[in-house]
C-alpha cells in the first residue's frame, strides 16, 4: 500500500476492545515493524487502550508480545467487591507502570488518546491527559466486573460501550489514513461458564449491536476471524498472537 511510505501523510493506528483477545494486536504490531510502516497517532479502547500505551511510549515490540505471553487473568485484576463490581482492575496500571514508570499520556512518544464512558452520563469520554495508568484502568473498567475509576469527578467505565474500534480520537489527529483492529468473537461462540463470562458476553452483544458509522472513516480494517476463542481464556494468547500477524499480513501487504 502505497500511501504508508508517503511522509507527507500522517497514519492512525486504533487499537479496538476485547479482552484476552487483544493479544491479536501484538500480532499487528510485529507486522507494522516488519513492513516499516510508521504509526502517528494512536488511540485504543479497553486492552487496545493498554497495548496501545505501551506502543505509544516506544516499548519494543519484542518486549510487548514477551508481556502479552506471559499474562494470565489473576495479573491484571483481583477480587475487591464492592457495590460497583466484583474485582479492581488496579494491577492493570501497576503493570503499566513497572514497564513504562508513572507517565502522562501527553508525554507519549506517539500522540496518543484513551476512550473511556461517563458511567453517569453515557458520554464518551476521550483522555489525551494526564496519568496513563488511570486512564487506561479506566478504559478497561467493563461494567459489572471492574471498580470504576473516577478522573476528574468523572466516574469512568470501559470505552467500549460508546466506541469499541477507536477512530474518532484519529480523525481529530488529522490523521490522513486509518488502520484499525476489531476484536469481535462469533455468535457461535462457547457457552459461558461463568458470571464472568455471562458479563463478557452481554457487554460483547451491547457493543455489536450499536451503530458504529465511524468505521466508515478506516482505510484498512484488520478484523480476524476469532470464532474458535474466547474473551476470558489466557491459554489462547499465543495462537491469537499469530491470528493477528496473519490477518494483518493479508491485509497491510503491499
Amino acid at each position: 500500500m502505497k500511501f504508508f511510505h508517503k511522509k507527507e501523510k500522517k497514519t492512525g493506528l486504533g487499537l479496538g476492545g476485547g479482552a484476552v483477545l487483544g493479544a491479536v494486536h501484538v500480532g499487528v504490531l510485529k507486522v507494522l515493524k516488519e513492513k516499516n510502516i510508521k504509526i502517528d497517532c494512536v488511540s485504543g479502547t479497553s486492552i487496545g487502550a493498554f497495548i496501545g500505551g505501551l506502543y505509544a511510549f516506544g516499548v519494543d515490540t519484542d518486549e510487548i508480545e514477551k508481556l502479552t505471553r506471559d499474562l494470565r487473568w489473576l495479573d491484571i485484576s483481583e477480587v475487591s467487591l464492592s457495590k460497583f463490581g466484583l474485582m479492581s482492575n488496579e494491577k492493570i496500571g501497576k503493570l503499566l507502570t513497572e514497564q513504562i514508570g508513572d507517565k502522562n499520556i501527553e508525554d507519549a512518544k506517539i500522540p496518543l488518546r484513551v476512550i473511556a464512558t461517563d458511567i453517569a452520563s453515557g458520554e464518551k469520554v476521550i483522555l489525551e491527559k494526564g496519568n496513563l495508568a488511570a486512564a487506561v484502568r479506566a478504559s478497561t473498567c467493563i461494567p459489572g466486573i471492574f471498580k470504576p475509576i473516577e478522573i476528574d469527578g468523572r466516574l469512568l467505565v470501559d470505552g467500549g460501550i460508546v466506541e469499541n474500534v477507536p477512530v474518532t480520537p484519529l480523525v481529530d489527529m488529522g490523521a490522513d489514513h486509518i488502520i484499525a483492529v476489531q476484536l469481535t468473537v462469533s455468535a457461535a461462540a462457547k457457552r459461558p461458564e461463568h458470571i464472568i463470562e455471562v458479563l463478557l458476553n452481554t457487554f460483547e452483544f451491547m457493543i455489536t449491536n450499536i451503530s458504529k458509522p465511524y468505521l466508515e472513516d478506516v482505510d484498512v480494517m484488520i478484523k480476524p476471524d476469532l470464532s474458535d476463542f474466547d474473551k476470558v481464556d489466557t491459554d489462547q494468547i499465543s495462537d491469537l498472537i499469530k491470528k493477528g500477524y496473519e490477518e494483518a499480513e493479508k491485509m497491510l501487504s503491499s
